[in-house]
């Protein structure tokens, strides 16, 4: 980068979708890769993926277990959050935000709504958008993320480099061994 150049610092919404991608690496079902944030006060206070309950077996290691054409073997990514942010305990989801790859199925979306979420910030809709006017309908600020190609491309350099040594301009006095 140019001495002049100026880095691009992302939003608070381009910050926590990215850190909700790479939290839907985790997932364990190859149906859909979902991950989902949740924010207060512009801290996380819980994370969440699709994924079996702990001490289960993953569908990526026994397969799916279907009902009605879904897998029901794991939990979604919206419900993981709330439940991270509940055995935690430390604060209350009351006035937090989701981030989440995608909408919720209606049965998260009720999830969110009873934890008292007050936005929600969806990167896709998935398979139909009734979940999405559920929550608008309980007063819950629904934002239809929007991808900012400077961000992404901000992303894709940041994790193709290697992490790189700050040098010490002599501004900082080392002392001691580290």
């Amino acid at each position: 980068m140019a001495l002049n150049q100026k880095k691009y610092r992302p939003t608070w919404d381009d910050y926590f979708m990215a850190l909700a991608k790479i939290v839907a690496t985790r997932s364990t079902c190859d149906r859909l890769h979902a991950g989902a944030v949740l924010v207060k006060d512009k801290r996380i206070i819980a994370t969440g993926y699709n994924g079996s309950p702990k001490g289960l077996k993953h569908c990526d290691d026994v397969g799916h277990l279907l009902e009605d054409g879904h897998c029901v073997r794991t939990i979604h990514a919206e419900h993981n959050v709330l439940l991270q942010a509940a055995i935690q305990g430390s604060t209350s989801t009351a006035g937090s935000t989701l981030y989440s790859l995608y909408n919720p199925c209606i049965h998260c979306a009720k999830y969110v709504v009873a934890c008292g979420i007050r936005r929600a910030v969806i990167g896709k809709i998935y398979r139909n958008d009734k979940s999405v006017d559920y929550l608008r309908e309980a007063g819950i600020e629904v934002v239809i993320y929007e991808e900012n190609p400077i961000w992404s491309h901000e992303i894709q350099n940041l994790f193709a480099k290697d992490i790189q040594e700050k040098v010490n301009e002599g501004k900082i006095k080392m002392t001691g061994k580290v």
